[in-house]
């Protein structure tokens, strides 16, 4: 492929470590260390946050150890995000043949993408928008590391309704497909507070109450609503399995930023 059309790494050695085999190793010990509940049941989707790896990692372990328990084959996975560096109206979905971290190229669903884009004026290509973009970029060694083989959708929510997003996209996800959104939840705040704000809008996610995360301050509240009304639609039901902050991996607690991961299963 060319590497023209290869979406870069933009955050490797910042978020994240930069050599295939320290980010591996950093992946794989926050997975094993997780634990699940042993009754959670067939994943369909899943919430993980996108700070760098010290301060969030633990916490993403829980939502791809979730992943990583599905059966071996070829997945579509569509990764959702907010996009924190340029402002656009619709969901971004990028012109690339592949998505490159230090732990290789993963392949872009491009049938899916170009489907997408003749189907509905919510999606645009808006390049520009993910060559610098973290949130979804962090997720995907993860996922490298959770999911022998699977095919990407990138998504960037820009300006948009996330409940038509969500509508719109409920009825093409199929049974080969997997949802990963991308989300921290507040920023800054003490760690009291920042617990207050979160579990507010954590109990708002598990109620179904669109406008109570929308209120929210999780910089993916909306691909998360999108989520939600996909999940509302295909009769998944949401399940907390991990809330930390900065405060209890590698913060102090004055200022910490909150972090969760969710499943979404059958």
């Amino acid at each position: 492929m060319s590497d023209a059309t290869v979406r870069r790494p933009a955050v490797a050695g910042q978020f994240y470590p930069g050599a295939p085999e320290q980010v591996r190793k950093m992946v794989q010990r926050y997975i094993e260390e997780a634990t699940l509940p042993q009754d959670l049941g067939r994943v369909r989707a899943v919430i993980a946050p996108h700070a760098g790896y010290i301060y969030s990692g633990p916490t993403a372990g829980y939502a791809f150890k979730a992943l990583a328990g599905l059966p071996q084959k070829e997945w579509t996975v569509f990764l959702l995000g907010p996009a924190h560096r340029v402002y656009f109206q619709g969901v971004a979905l990028g012109n690339y043949s592949a998505f490159r971290t230090p732990l290789g190229d993963v392949p872009i669903a491009t049938d899916r993408v170009n489907e997408m884009l003749a189907r509905s004026p919510l999606y645009i290509r808006a390049t520009e928008a993910h060559a610098p973009e973290h949130c979804l970029e962090v997720e995907v060694p993860f996922l490298q590391v959770a999911l022998p083989s699977f095919r990407l959708v990138p998504m960037l929510f820009g300006e948009v309704d996330p409940r038509q997003v969500g509508e719109e996209l409920a009825d093409h996800i199929g049974e080969d497909d997997l949802l990963v959104v991308s989300t921290d939840l507040s920023h800054y705040y003490p760690y009291e507070r920042a617990q207050r704000l979160d579990r507010a809008l954590l109990d708002a996610l598990i109620a179904w109450d669109d406008a109570g995360v929308l209120s929210g301050e999780a910089c993916g509240r909306a691909p998360v609503v999108a989520l939600m009304n996909i999940a509302r639609r295909k009769g998944w039901k949401p399940h907390l399995l991990d809330y930390r902050t900065s405060g209890d991996t590698a913060g102090d607690k004055w200022q910490v930023v909150g972090y969760a991961s969710v499943a979404y299963t059958d």
